[in-house]
């Protein structure tokens, strides 16, 4: 498994978070029936998920980390 797709969320957040404050293309949706809620919603959905890849990115570090000082006591 690898946090490395992490990364392109993080890119597509910020490029939804430019356009949203912009509210570029937000008529469509919201013609159509959608309310500006659910997109901050989603963006904050996508700030949770980058977060949570970033925890366990770091958790592996941590771990790596460990397994190296165990081999150089040794």
């Amino acid at each position: 498994n690898s946090t490395a797709i992490q990364e392109m969320f993080k890119r597509v957040a910020e490029q939804f978070t430019a356009m949203f404050r912009r509210k570029a293309f937000l008529h469509w949706y919201t013609t159509e029936g959608m309310d500006e809620m659910e997109f901050t919603e989603a963006e904050s959905n996508m700030n949770d998920l980058v977060s949570e890849y970033q925890q366990y990115q770091e958790a592996t570090a941590e771990d790596e980390n460990e397994g190296a000082d165990e081999e150089e006591a040794n």
